[in-house]
């Protein structure tokens, strides 16, 4: 028998281990909330005492708990209990759900939440007078699911004095009538002219955010992750001490990394501040190790910074290029001092001349301070040109990608595509042509932007298309989206496990099922290299361990 029994063996399953040989095996024994013994049902019986667990899994497939590189749980547990627009794909159905939120919360001072999709509208673009028809005694302030973008009413806009004499802010719009009045959208930093007079989330709410958030992942079989603002954000409220409170309360069963938000107009003067907060969050659950920075928006309101300019739709080219929230020679100072102080640096780039802004700020970085444990990510990577796809490596910069995003959806055809063009929207997600150049991919989700479903995320990396069950459908979603850029499961599986702990230096202690690490393991219903690729997106998980504990399991199982 081994020195000390098991606390829980589990065995009869197809254990993929992500070790360094992508071994399989049968059974795990799982001692004192670490893994003690990985191998056949055999290998396992000197580890069963009179009090050891045994589950039989009966085949199914035990996985690394997942990691999400990219997420905001804080702010996607909160808005689940806020008006959450994230079932519904109409404008009816929006308008009918924000009617009954009203309806059922009179006591509510402002309407908040969101989940909205841009490509429901013309343009992309919701009008208040939608919203006055639902909502007219009281504002309104809801985020479309990208989060930048907010859909306000005619309350909301006057109680922030916004009028047609009211300016543009540099990194944001107000989108307009064609006399000049506010038309219900705020683009970016537009946001905060009205999200500044939005009552303060209370510390109870954003734990409680927190609480549901981590709850959500659990079920999803996601154990640790990178919480990718803490700070204030026009539409997520500071999570720092929410997180600190959980984890003094000993309710934080997961592992979080929190990016630390780097505030526009504060310059290297914010980085005393961001180390205290360092300082502070050091402990084993919860830590502020990241520095996150957003150089750009999206593309679908034309503020994604590019290379070359938007289109008009009919293949003519525009004025606009998009905004780089930072100046070039501001980014690469920004970032060489964040790396000199022994920060991570994660940045926010979706269009190609962001990322390559990004790239080239990591590159000052690097020749001004060296090589440094920073473990520097980009996220989103939306529009790469191809001339970056081998900087990745060669500055080892970890490419944190999206994949649920690479697909033919509504968003994607209707409101991107055409103004970008054929060549431009052929550079899109290249997560084949990353790998294939030796870049290190980890996955993040970007909830509650969207779905934070692992499954949903690698069906789409793998397949190029999205679940049957994906709710933002079109004419085209099920045909691949440019799938010379699929990754194979294994690569799809590493991303989500080894590659996300690496971002979040984590990897000796999670990532694969290995003796010695921690027991954060995912139970899943089926083996997922014996079902068709076209069915990983129906996996669901049977059960999530954080330190060999049950942090969930699926009624029925």
């Amino acid at each position: 028998m081994a020195d000390r029994p098991a606390d829980l063996v589990l065995t009869g399953g197809a254990v993929y281990t992500m070790d360094a040989a992508r071994t399989w095996a049968q059974a795990v024994a799982i001692t004192g909330g670490r893994i003690a013994a990985v191998g056949t049902d055999a290998e396992m019986r000197p580890h069963v005492g009179p009090r050891t667990e045994v589950v039989n899994l009966r085949g199914r497939m035990v996985l690394p708990g997942f990691q999400d590189a990219h997420v905001h749980a804080s702010g996607g547990g909160l808005e689940r209990g806020q008006c959450d627009l994230t079932s519904e794909h109409t404008r009816e159905g929006f308008l009918a759900a924000i009617r009954a939120y009203a309806d059922g919360n009179s006591d509510v001072e402002w309407i908040t939440g969101g989940g909205w999709g841009m490509d429901v509208f013309p343009r992309g673009v919701p009008s208040k007078e939608d919203l006055d028809q639902v909502v007219a005694d009281r504002p309104v302030f809801l985020a479309n699911r990208d989060h930048h973008g907010a859909w306000v009413n005619s309350r909301a806009l006057a109680l922030a004095g916004i009028d047609a004499t009211t300016p543009d802010p540099p990194d944001g719009r107000i989108e307009r009538t064609a006399t000049g009045e506010p038309q219900g959208t705020l683009h970016e930093g537009a946001m905060d002219l009205v999200q500044r007079i939005v009552p303060a989330v209370t510390l109870a709410e954003r734990v409680a955010g927190v609480l549901e958030g981590q709850r959500y992942l659990h079920s999803l079989g996601i154990t640790a992750w990178q919480e990718a603002i803490v700070g204030e954000y026009a539409v997520v409220p500071d999570a720092f001490d929410a997180f600190r409170e959980v984890e003094g309360q000993g309710l934080l069963t997961a592992r979080v990394t929190g990016a630390l938000w780097w505030r526009r107009g504060a310059g290297l003067a914010q980085l005393d501040s961001l180390a205290e907060r360092r300082a502070i969050a050091s402990g084993s659950r919860f830590r502020t190790t990241s520095v996150k920075i957003m150089q750009d928006g999206v593309c679908e309101n034309f503020s994604a910074a590019m290379l070359t300019p938007y289109l008009d739709g009919h293949g003519h080219e525009t004025e606009g290029r998009g905004i780089s929230l930072f100046d070039p020679e501001e980014l690469n100072e920004a970032v060489t001092a964040i790396d000199a102080r022994g920060f991570q640096v994660h940045v926010h780039a979706i269009g190609d001349r962001a990322v390559r802004e990004a790239l080239d700020a990591i590159a000052a970085a690097r020749a001004a301070n060296g090589p440094t444990a920073g473990r520097h990510h980009i996220a989103h990577l939306q529009v790469i040109h191809p001339d970056d796809v081998p900087r990745f490596r060669d500055l080892g910069v970890l490419a944190n990608c999206q994949p649920l995003w690479a697909s033919n959806e509504p968003q994607m055809t209707e409101l991107t595509m055409p103004f970008l063009g054929p060549e431009r929207s052929a550079w899109q997600y290249p997560f084949g042509s990353l790998a294939a150049s030796g870049a290190q991919l980890c996955f993040g989700s970007d909830w509650p932007v969207s779905s934070p479903n692992p499954m949903w995320q690698m069906h789409t990396a793998v397949n190029r298309t999205t679940s049957p069950e994906y709710p933002f459908r079109g004419p085209e979603t099920d045909k691949p989206f440019l799938p010379g850029e699929r990754i194979g499961l294994p690569a799809a599986i590493a991303a989500f496990t080894m590659g996300s702990a690496y971002v979040n230096h984590d990897e000796r202690d999670a990532g694969s099922v290995e003796p010695g690490k921690r027991a954060d393991l995912v139970v899943l219903d089926r083996n997922l290299f014996t079902q068709p690729a076209a069915e990983i997106a129906l996996a669901e998980v049977d059960l999530t361990l954080v330190d060999g504990a049950v942090v969930y399991a699926r009624p029925g199982t």
